[in-house]
């Protein structure tokens, strides 16, 4: 069978198969889950079919637990039902979920992990959630990657169906959901060979149906319950060979090797690492460096957590480990530890071995191979347990040093980095390259994109990888061969050459000329630069951008100055294929934009100057000023690092301890100086001059949303009426993103001190949530 490359992210991956083995999909959006909706809607509406010659009846509900009472009906009704979500979303499918497993429904969620709002909301991932619905009766299947998100997705369907046990098959969010990869596709002649229509049809005669009418009992009392419960145990003790059966057929079929528990590293390892999710490729390829160098180390991937099977686990680790690093990540407040590694002691009783576990990576934070080498340092230095790896814990002490950045990714790779902001079209560029080079090449290529939740007009950073081989290296560049700032502002507030490769390369976007350049570094850029022996180019984007008749959108002279200086592919080849991307991604917009763009190519070809590099500096430019002098502590400790992207460097004793920051912060931004009054009856009246006081003082300022946001105006509004009272239950949304986000928030007080509280619960309950603040307004005044 020919094997088709595709290049994808974990999110479409996954909902593809789900796509292929469904009828009925019920969703609601949550981020970063929403593309598999999106993906699924835009198919259906193409007329795709799935695997039955159907195209997907996919409905949006009015939030996830109406999204999983829909599920529930549609399975009860004998329709092969899918959903996908994440974090609250599927905590709220819970009592749902209870009853579909109870009722051995066969389905499966697709759960791009994400962290519970606890202290605050975080977008980013980690197993929080997963592991708040372990106790459903949901099997929870784990993927690493993005390839695996398309092939565990498959097994997970298959598996159900075969078992009856309800599947949660999840990926990391973000580090797995968005991250765009080279993977082998997974097409449906191979599917339609691994799927025994036996089960399609025993599921569908469960279904209720008038013509042969069933009861679904409503209630059972003490005297039946419990036995009722005790009914499914053979299901579940036979599901681990299911999902086992499905993963060999899937290796005979396409040669990708699954198992339940996949060990690692040498043969002959006496300390072990145990995890899942896409840290457990970043350990993967940390250990392989660590083996190589001599070292006895290893690692078990999980990737069937419920049922668990601990025999299967007993047989993968080698008889030769004497200690064990289990990794959570997810934090269990007030437990003797965290879920897995509780499993990991209770599998292992009667083993001598000794068993430590440990948090990382919680809300995506980074997991690197100098952590991972840390792991296995610690387990044979202080070895205490319910440590974590990754931050520093200076109020009870549990965080573990990391030593300096290891390299272990593969030979020949090429790692480049880009500085750009919201809408100027980087991101969509670099996702055109690494199409480019993964579909038209024999080449491997990732990408992953850092945002600023500020949207449109806030920073991004995108991390491409090239190489030769599969890459494993689910984290940011730690090193770049290439680097590229589109943005010269960012110079002086970001540490824009982090991390740049000795003779590496730096591009930069900027009207400067090119004898100007060098002169507008800062000292540690310049000083940098000299060192390392970086080659510095320079282009006018704008310039070209704007005669192109492309406005400030840079992306297509960028694109074409990277494939030209950096040369992971033929440059001549490669601005061949930038015209033909560029032609099949705006020819709906009309031909003219398509020439517009191929302008913008041929003038860039020639526009890319070198920039001269002097042996030693003679002027430079200072760090951007963000936090002033006599600037308040919480801006100086807290803010000023987040905004110079440093706040991994923040520790657990600065950080406030239940989410609360003072208000006022956001106009930090602006040295201080208090917003402008932007309400258009007072842009129009006189009323700033008399005033009457509602005019004179704002109690919402510089807010970090998209350009044209409509709701800002009436917020700012509401708030000038009734700011020195007001008490706002926000819903989550962008409205709680430039509202709320830490460090900085747009709230702030009047001259007296007076201003808005503001607070959020979730996205269902506001309305709820602000019903009880004033319930407490009312009890406090009695």
């Amino acid at each position: 069978m020919s094997k088709n490359f595709i290049m994808i992210d974990g999110n479409e991956a996954a909902s593809r198969i789900a796509y292929a083995f469904s009828e009925v999909a019920a969703i609601f959006p949550i981020t970063p889950s929403s593309p598999m909706g999106e993906h699924a809607d835009a198919w259906a509406a193409q007329g795709k079919k799935n695997l039955f010659g159907q195209t997907l009846e996919i409905i949006e509900m009015q939030s996830e637990a109406g999204a999983a009472g829909a599920v529930h009906g549609s399975l009860t009704g004998g329709a092969l039902t899918t959903t996908y979500t994440a974090s609250q979303g599927l905590l709220l499918m819970i009592p749902n979920m209870y009853k579909i497993a109870g009722e051995l429904l066969p389905t499966v969620f697709h759960v791009s992990a994400r962290s519970i709002a606890a202290q605050s909301l975080s977008i980013f991932g980690d197993h929080s959630d997963v592991m708040g619905v372990r106790q459903t009766g949901f099997g929870l299947l784990a993927s690493n990657n993005v390839q695996e998100a398309q092939d565990l997705a498959a097994v997970a369907h298959l598996a159900s169906l075969e078992s009856r046990i309800p599947f949660v098959h999840f990926f990391d969010g973000f580090r797995t959901s968005h991250s765009i990869q080279k993977i082998e596709e997974l097409d449906y002649e191979t599917l339609r060979s691994m799927l025994d229509m036996k089960y399609v049809e025993d599921f569908r005669k469960v279904g209720l149906r008038p013509e042969d009418p069933m009861v679904k009992v409503g209630a059972q009392n003490p005297d039946v319950y419990f036995q009722g419960r005790e009914t499914v145990n053979n299901y579940y003790a036979a599901t681990p060979e299911i999902v086992r059966k499905y993963m060999k057929m899937f290796e005979k079929k396409t040669g990708r090797s699954y198992d339940l528990f996949e060990y690692i590293g040498a043969p002959d390892a006496e300390k072990i690492v145990v995890g899942m999710g896409s840290g457990m490729d970043t350990v993967k390829e940390t250990v392989e460096h660590l083996v190589k160098k001599g070292e006895k180390v290893g690692a078990v991937i999980v990737r069937l957590y419920r049922p668990w099977s601990g025999e299967d686990l007993r047989k993968v680790i080698p008889e030769s480990v004497k200690k064990i690093a289990v990794l959570d990540r997810t934090k269990e407040p007030g437990a003797p530890g965290e879920p897995l590694y509780l499993d990991i002691v209770q599998t292992l009783v009667g083993r001598n071995i000794e068993i430590i576990g440990g948090r990382y990576g919680l809300s995506s934070k980074e997991f690197t191979p100098a952590m991972v080498n840390a792991v296995y340092d610690h387990v044979d230095g202080a070895a205490f347990h319910d440590f974590t790896v990754g931050i520093t814990d200076d109020l009870s002490n549990k965080s573990i040093p990391v030593k300096e950045n290891i390299d272990v990714e593969q030979d020949g790779i090429v790692r480049c980095k880009f500085w750009g902001y919201g809408s100027d079209g980087t991101v969509s560029a670099n996702k055109n390259s690494i199409k480019i080079i993964g579909t038209e090449t024999d080449m491997y290529a990732q990408a992953y994109f850092s945002y600023d939740s500020n949207k449109s007009g806030g920073y991004t950073v995108s991390h491409l990888r090239f190489g030769n081989k599969p890459i494993r290296s689910e984290y940011l560049l730690t090193k770049s061969e290439f680097i590229a700032l589109h943005r010269p502002q960012y110079i002086g507030r970001f540490d824009i050459l982090e991390g740049i490769a000795d003779g590496g390369t730096f591009l930069i976007n900027t009207t400067e000329e090119p004898e100007n350049v060098f002169n507008n570094f800062t000292k540690k850029m310049q000083d940098e630069i000299i060192e390392k022996n970086v080659k510095v180019f320079a282009i006018d984007g704008f310039k070209l951008a704007k005669e192109a008749g492309l406005g400030n959108r840079i992306n297509t002279v960028m694109q074409v100055a990277f494939f030209k200086l950096a040369k992971v592919i033929d440059p001549d080849k490669a601005i061949e294929l930038v015209k033909k991307y560029v032609e099949k991604q705006f020819i709906k917009k009309g031909k003219e934009i398509v020439e517009q763009n191929w302008k913008a190519i041929d003038m860039a070809v020639d526009a890319v100057q070198e920039v001269p590099v002097p042996k030693k500096a003679e002027k430079s430019v200072e760090d951007t000023v963000l936090v002033p002098e006599d600037g308040s502590e919480f801006g100086k400790k807290i803010v000023e690092p987040i905004w110079r992207m440093k706040g991994d460097q923040i520790t657990v004793a600065e950080m406030p301890v239940d989410g609360r920051i003072p208000t006022g912060t956001k106009r930090i931004e602006q040295g201080g100086r208090p917003g402008p009054v932007i309400t258009k009856w007072a842009a129009k009246n006189e009323l700033t001059q008399n005033m009457d006081v509602q005019w004179d003082e704002a109690y919402f300022e510089y807010p970090g949303s998209c350009m044209g946001c409509g709701e800002v105006p009436y917020i700012h509004l509401i708030s000038q009426l009734y700011g020195d009272r007001m008490m706002i239950a926000n819903a989550t949304g962008c409205s709680s993103i430039y509202g709320g986000t830490f460090p900085a928030v747009p709230y702030t007080t009047d001259s007296k001190g007076y201003g808005p509280i503001w607070a959020n619960s979730l996205f269902e309950d506001n309305a709820e949530y602000g019903f009880g603040m004033r319930l407490a307004v009312d009890a406090n005044r009695r």
